[in-house]
Parts: C-alpha cells; structure tokens; sequence
C-alpha cells in the first residue's frame, strides 16, 4: 500500500534582506596600482564617473592600467549633483560608450551617482573614494538631490559595491576639513543607533549597536592625533573607521542603524541655499546635536545631555560646527530654518524612527539651541 504522502505549504515570511559589504576590499598605500588585474576582470570597457577635479586626479592612475590591460575607458562627471538630471545624461553615456562596468571615483555624491547608475544599468560597480568624508564607498545605499543640492530622497541598491579600492596615498591627499567631516558622520552611527535600535532582541542588529558604539570610541579616541599627523598610524585607523567600520554598522543592523534624526536633520538644511557650502558630515554632526537636545527637551533625558556636552567639547578640539552659527546660517531667516524643520518632519522621514514624536516647533527649538550649557 504507497504511504501517504503530506503536503507542507511554506510559511510566509517576510524577507529581510541585509546587504553588510562590499564583495571585496583591498587597502594600503599606493595600492590602487597594484589593482589591475582586479579591476580587468569586471570587463573591458569601463566608464569612470566623478567630480571633474578627481577625474583629472585620478586619470593619472588608472589611465596606466587601463594600457596595460587594454582596457577603453571614458571618464564622465556627475554634475550639476546626484540628480535625476545626472543620472540621465550618464545612462546615455554608458549606453554610447557600451560600458560594462562602472568606477565610482571621489567623494559621496560621486560614489552615490555611480552606484545607483551601475544599480539602473545591471552593471558591476567599483568605488574608489578619495575622501574619508563619508562611508558611500561601502554602502548599498545612493541619496538622490535635486540639481541646486536639496535632498529628495535615498534608493536602496541590491548590493554593496563589487570593489572598494581604500588609497591612502589618495585620502592623504584631500583637505583635512573633509576627514573631519567623515569623524562628524561617521559616530552618528552610535547615537543614531542607540536611540532607534538600542533595544533590539535581534543579533545582527545588537551587533550593529554594539560596533556603532566601538566606532564611537575609536573616533573619541584617535581623532585629534590622527588630524595632527596625517598619514601617521592613528590616521590610518580613523580613516579605516569613516570609510569602512561605518559602512558595517549601517550593513548589519539595516536602515534603523544607518540614518535616525541627525541625518533627518541634514536632509532638511540641504533645502537651505546657504547651507550647500558645508559639507555632509558637517551638517550630520550638527544634526546629532539636535536629537540630543530633542531628547533632552522631550524626554528629560539627562544622559543625552551629558552626551551633549561631551561632543561639543570633541566638536571644539577637532573643529565641527555646534550652532547654526558655525554652519552659517546665523543669518538665515527664520521662515527659512522653520521650512527646514518641516522637511526634516515630512512623513518619510528618518526622524520618525526616534521613539517619540517631534513636531516642526520642537525640532525648530532645539536648532537653535545645539550649544547651551546644561
């Protein structure tokens, strides 16, 4: 008699996908050089995208490669912005070119662009910043802008970057201001964590949590020496921590560790004109002074007013911006900034994923009050 057999319907589950790193990293002075059999293999007809002073820093290292492994590149900017605008006009060039992979090379916005372009066109994507002002090289993740430089929104990206290539002889190179900027964005990752995911059940998210704190102290910890000696040995870790350490924290614990109030914050002030001149790691260290001042007002939480205190000491030694003033805007009109809070609160935000609510009016006060003594 044929057993009978069961039937097991699957049970639904939503997917929660994680995308943690890049496929490959490779790291060390001068090491761009030695990439090109790395980089041959993606295909031969590469198009690099970047800001047009990196495309002409950067011709003179891979143009070599490209030689020696008969390779046809073109090179194209990304401006105005990473824009919709951008993005059109680069998708024409891929297709003329008929590039079957993409280089990012530069700073976010660049990164960015060449990734959600790779992303839009199937194609392998490898970044190379030449910054440690941000973590865009590592992540799966592009922010789009309008062409003038305001912030529309972000694009989840199906994976991390196929090659990220970390030249400190590149990274050395590039103002100190922007390695400030990237401390300045890199520790949100702590106090945006924390406050949105701090008391997750789920390992990988803890994990997150957990690195985002380690990445916190080193930050605390090596910045000022290694902005006293660039290219010394606490540099090199401080860039290793921007550039990539952040990346991890954003890659395990998804968007609830990546982006909370401080880059809300930032998306809002890219709506004002006279903000475009500051930097994005600028304007997110300001940002992660005003969710804690919004802890403060909201919730009476004495420990983010401690916290408060101690980063507007660090902000002072290393020279991040504490007020409205120190970004700029201290001439600002009011109407301006209250257009800003209110970007910063649409619906969509990532300010929401604060514990509680915050109004225009509350994120407004605690604007213009980033710097007072406790």
């Amino acid at each position: 008699m044929p057993s009978k057999t069961t039937k097991i319907t699957p049970i639904a589950t939503s997917i929660n996908s994680l995308l943690v790193a890049p496929t490959q990293v490779i790291q060390g002075e001068g090491i761009i050089s030695q990439a090109g059999e790395r980089i041959c293999r993606f295909g031969k007809r590469p198009l690099v995208v970047g800001g047009n002073r990196t495309l002409d820093l950067i011709s003179s290292h891979l143009t070599p490669i490209f030689k020696q492994f008969d390779l046809t590149a073109v090179f194209d900017t990304y401006a105005p912005d990473c824009s919709e605008t951008s993005l059109i006009t680069l998708t024409q060039t891929t297709q003329n070119h008929q590039a079957d992979f993409i280089i990012g090379v530069g700073g976010g916005k660049a990164l960015d662009t060449a990734k959600l372009l790779a992303h839009q066109q199937q194609l392998p994507i490898i970044t190379i910043p030449t910054s440690g002002a941000t973590c865009a090289a590592w992540t799966a993740l592009s922010n789009i802008y309008s062409n003038q430089g305001a912030f529309q929104y972000d694009v989840p990206l199906l994976r991390c970057p196929d090659l990220l290539i970390l030249d400190y002889n590149l990274i050395k190179i590039a103002p100190k201001r922007t390695l400030v900027a990237g401390i300045g964005d890199a520790i949100a990752k702590w106090y945006e964590a924390s406050v949105s995911s701090g008391n997750s059940n789920a390992t990988l998210t803890i994990a997150a949590v957990q690195q985002g704190r380690v990445l916190r102290d080193i930050l605390l910890q090596k910045s000022p020496q290694a902005l006293d000696e660039i290219g010394g040995e606490d540099w090199r870790e401080v860039v290793n921590a921007t550039v990539l350490l952040a990346g991890v924290v954003g890659g395990l614990g998804g968007a609830n560790c990546r982006t909370v109030a401080a880059h809300a914050v930032h998306n809002g002030l890219t709506h004002i004109r006279e903000a475009h001149d500051t930097l994005h790691g600028e304007k997110v260290a300001y940002g992660i002074l005003v969710q804690l001042r919004l802890e403060e007002m909201i919730q009476g939480n004495q420990l983010a007013a401690t916290s408060r205190q101690q980063l507007l000491k660090f902000y002072q030694e290393i020279g991040l911006p504490k007020s409205l003033e120190d970004l700029g805007l201290s001439q600002v009109a009011l109407e301006e900034l209250r257009q800003a809070a209110k970007v910063t609160c649409n619906p969509n935000s990532d300010i929401h994923r604060l514990p509680f609510k915050v109004s225009p009016q509350q994120l407004l006060s605690a604007m213009v009050s980033t710097d007072i003594e406790n």
